[in-house]
């Protein structure tokens, strides 16, 4: 029987009688490291061609273990990296989930993006007293008034228990029950007339002087500009539902724009109290100050506050560091001691005494 077998071209082919002689370059051409078949002087014919190719197939096998190894090196190169990543990751969105409420970090620090305030259980244990006031407790309720702006009298026409009519019978005492509640509101309409006279000696026409505070064909009287200025500034209602509650509630809507005009003439007029307040706080011995983000028009701004247990002033401003504080105006001419939360920019606008708060740090 004869056999031919090309194993590769580092190998030549070989032919197979009764009898072989393993070729000396096969067994050379094995890859480096790995070992070779022994080679036998003779082999029947199956058995020598089945050697020279497993002696052909061994180097590619030890060859793709070569490669499976390099792999399974890269592969826990690859997972030591991923596992840092993923260390470096969680350690960052453990510093942004941090806030005044879960960490020392002060309420200033939170900016625009205010932590929801978390459902907590109170730690009291329920109480065997029962609700409302207790014993010995001097209540209150609604009393009664001497002069009521209204009357109604509910006559008895017939007696409830024989049926008889009382129509012609005299009142002998009355009852009374008093309800408070809101009279019917609605916007008055207040024309004001200037006279217009003829002058008898020269004959020109003399005309009155309206008001100083009537300057218009038509418009809005201070007492309903004055109540849109408080729900709007005060209440914080918005300006589109400041509108709606005027027309809810007075048949008459407000437009944003006469909303606005109202709260700028306020300022206006408050500017003398403003000042005083502010001249008070630069005087002051301690003052506190803080600040916090607020949005206006889409961006973040900044609210300052200085404040005392009598006094608050508040500027508004884009900025939070020390050239809000320094357009504030209270803070650089203070003659007393800063209370803050250690704000470099604190610091760096007063020179004077300054104290930290602890509420703040802690």
């Amino acid at each position: 029987m004869e056999v031919t077998f090309t194993p590769g071209p580092e190998v030549k082919a070989i032919s197979h009688s009764d009898g072989v002689m393993i070729n000396e370059t096969a067994s050379n051409s094995s890859v480096a490291g790995t070992p070779s078949l022994p080679v036998f002087s003779t082999l029947p014919p199956d058995l020598a061609s089945l050697a020279l190719m497993v002696q052909w197939l061994l180097p590619l096998v030890y060859e793709q273990a070569g490669v499976i190894r390099r792999q399974g090196e890269t592969i826990e190169q690859q997972t030591a990296k991923i596992q840092e990543q993923a260390a470096t990751i969680q350690s960052l969105q453990d510093q942004l989930a941090k806030h005044s409420g879960n960490s020392s970090k002060p309420p200033s620090s939170d900016g625009y993006k205010k932590p929801p305030v978390p459902r907590t259980r109170s730690l009291r244990r329920s109480g065997e007293k029962k609700t409302g006031g207790q014993p010995g407790h001097t209540g209150r309720r609604l009393e009664p008034v001497e002069q009521p702006d209204h009357f109604e009298v509910h006559p008895v026409s017939e007696c409830a228990h024989c049926h008889a009519s009382l129509a012609d019978v005299p009142v002998t005492d009355y009852e009374k029950r008093q309800v408070f509640d809101l009279p019917p509101v609605r916007v008055e309409v207040t024309e004001h007339r200037v006279e217009v006279k003829a002058c008898p000696v020269c004959g020109e026409l003399a005309t009155a002087a309206f008001p100083p505070d009537v300057t218009q064909p038509t418009q809005y009287g201070p007492r309903i500009k004055s109540q849109a200025t408080y729900f709007n500034t005060y209440q914080f209602i918005p300006l589109a539902r400041t509108s709606e509650m005027f027309g809810d509630l007075y048949g008459h809507s407000l437009g944003e724009d006469t909303i606005r005009h109202a709260n700028a003439r306020i300022e206006e007029e408050i500017v003398p109290t403003t000042e005083a307040i502010w001249q008070q706080l630069r005087d002051s011995a301690v003052v506190h100050f803080d600040e916090t983000g607020l949005r206006a028009a889409g961006k973040l701004h900044w609210v300052h506050v200085a404040s005392t247990p009598t006094l608050t002033h508040y500027t508004f401003h884009p900025k939070r560091g020390s050239e809000a504080m320094i357009d504030g105006g209270i803070l650089p001419q203070l003659a007393g001691t800063a209370v803050h939360d250690f704000w470099k920019s604190y610091l760096k606008v007063h020179q004077g005494a300054h104290a930290l708060c602890n509420a703040h740090h802690l």
